[in-house]
C-alpha cells in the first residue's frame, strides 16, 4: 500500500512538473513574440491576430484528443504532445516569418493541449475525491506559476534572438523526459454508446452534467487573455503610466499563485460550488472597484491582486467540480471540454474587450464585473449533486 501511494506521488509531481515548463513557455511566448513583431514594425492587428495561434490550435484539435487518449493510454499522448512543443520552439530561430510563426504557435497550441488534455485527465482520474481540490489547485498553481516566470526570460532576446526560444527547448525537454519515468495507465471506460460513441455526443452527456462547472474555465480564460492583451491599452489610455501597467497586470497572477491551494483545500472541506460563489462574488467586488477609480494606479493594482486572489483559482476549482460531478467514464471528456472552454474564454476576452475599448471606453473594467456576475448567477442555479 505504501509502495502504491509512494508510486502516485511521484506521478503527480512528475506531471506537476510538466505542466510547469509548459507554462513556462506559454508565458514566455506571449510577450517575446509580440515585442518581437514590434520590434519589427509589424501591424498591431497583425499581431495579435498571430497571438490567436495558440487558443486556434486548441479548438481545432480538441473533437480528436480523445480517441488516442483511450486507444494509446496517457504517456503517449504526454509525449506525443511534448515532442510537438519541443520541435516547434527549436523551429522558431530557423526562419522568421509571420505566416510561419503562426503555424508554429498553432502546433504549439495543438502539442500543449494534448499534454494538459493528458496530465489533467490522470490526475483528475487517480487523485482520491477528498483530496482532489488540494491536487488540481497545486497542479493549477504549477501552470500559473510557470506563466508568470516565463516573461522575465524574454531579455534574453537581446543576446541572441534565438536564445529564448533554445533556452524554452532546453526545459521543455529536460521536463519532458520525466515522462519515461512513469508506468502508462488508460482511462476508466464503460460499454455503451456514450462511452464509444462520438465526441460530439459524449460532449452533449457531459455538458448536460457538468456545464456548470465549465464556467469556471470559461471565466479565467477570458479574463486572463483580455487582462494581457487589452488592459494596457485601457491603462494608457487613462494616463496610467506604462511603469505601473507592468506592475498591476502580474498583481492579477500574483493573487491567484497565493490563493490556489487554500481555495483547492477550502473546497475539499466545504465544496466546490460554495467556493466558486464566493470567488467569483470577490470578484466582481474587486473588478467593481477598479472600474470606480480607474485612473488611480494604486487602487487598481490592489484591486487586481484581490481579483486575482478570488478568480485566480477558477479554472482549477472548475476542473475539480466537473470531475465531481461528471462519471469517470466521462472524465477525460470533461477535461477536454474545460480546455475548450477555457479556449473559447481566451478568444472572447481580448474581441469583446477591444469592442468594449472601441464604443465605451470608460465601461472596459465594467466588463469583468458584468461577465463575473453573470456567471455567478449562473452558478447560483447550477447542480448541487455529484456523479454517482
Amino acid at each position: 500500500m505504501e509502495a502504491a501511494e509512494q508510486k502516485m506521488r511521484h506521478r503527480f509531481w512528475v506531471l506537476v512538473i510538466i505542466v510547469s515548463i509548459s507554462g513556462f513557455s506559454q508565458g514566455m511566448l506571449l510577450p517575446l513574440i509580440s515585442s518581437i513583431f514590434e520590434r519589427d514594425g509589424i501591424s498591431s492587428t497583425l499581431n495579435g491576430l498571430n497571438a490567436t495561434g495558440l487558443y486556434i490550435g486548441t479548438l481545432l484539435v480538441s473533437p480528436f484528443m480523445e480517441a488516442p487518449l483511450r486507444k494509446f493510454g496517457y504517456k503517449p499522448v504526454i509525449i506525443a504532445g511534448g515532442l510537438v512543443v519541443l520541435v516547434s520552439l527549436l523551429s522558431f530561430p530557423v526562419w522568421k516569418s509571420v505566416v510561419f510563426w503562426f503555424v508554429l504557435r498553432l502546433l504549439i497550441g495543438i502539442g500543449d493541449h494534448a499534454l494538459h488534455f493528458a496530465t489533467q485527465t490522470w490526475v483528475t482520474s487517480s487523485v482520491p475525491p477528498e483530496r482532489l481540490g488540494r491536487s488540481i489547485s497545486i497542479y493549477g498553481l504549477s501552470v500559473g506559476a510557470g506563466f508568470a516566470v516565463g516573461p522575465m526570460f524574454v531579455p534574453l532576446v537581446s543576446v541572441f534572438e534565438g536564445l529564448p526560444f533554445i533556452v524554452s527547448a532546453g526545459l521543455t525537454l529536460m521536463a519532458w523526459a520525466l515522462v519515461f519515468t512513469l508506468r502508462n495507465d488508460f482511462p476508466e471506460t464503460a460499454v455503451g454508446a456514450v462511452s464509444e460513441g462520438r465526441f460530439f455526443k459524449r460532449a452533449k452527456t457531459t455538458v448536460a452534467a457538468a456545464w456548470v462547472a465549465l464556467l469556471g474555465p470559461l471565466a479565467y480564460g477570458f479574463l486572463e487573455s483580455s487582462l494581457n492583451a487589452m488592459f494596457p491599452v485601457f491603462a494608457l489610455r487613462n494616463g496610467i503610466p506604462l511603469t505601473m501597467v507592468s506592475l498591476i497586470i502580474p498583481s492579477f497572477a500574483i493573487g491567484g499563485i497565493l490563493s490556489q491551494v487554500p481555495l483547492g483545500i477550502l473546497s475539499d472541506r466545504i465544496g466546490r460550488r460554495p467556493v466558486l460563489l464566493i470567488a467569483l462574488g470577490g470578484g466582481v467586488g474587486a473588478f467593481t472597484t477598479a472600474a470606480v477609480f480607474n485612473t488611480a494606479a494604486l487602487v487598481i493594482m490592489a484591486a487586481f491582486f484581490v481579483g486575482g486572489i478570488f478568480c485566480g483559482s477558477l479554472f482549477s476549482l472548475g476542473v475539480a467540480y466537473m470531475s465531481d460531478l461528471t462519471p469517470k467514464t466521462l472524465l477525460a471528456t470533461g477535461n477536454l471540454l474545460c480546455g475548450i472552454f477555457f479556449s473559447f474564454g481566451s478568444l472572447a476576452g481580448p474581441i469583446l474587450g477591444g469592442w468594449v475599448l472601441e464604443t465605451m471606453q470608460g465601461s472596459y473594467l465594467y466588463l469583468f464585473s458584468a461577465i463575473l456576475g453573470t456567471l455567478f448567477l449562473l452558478t447560483l442555479r447550477g447542480k448541487k449533486q455529484t456523479a454517482s
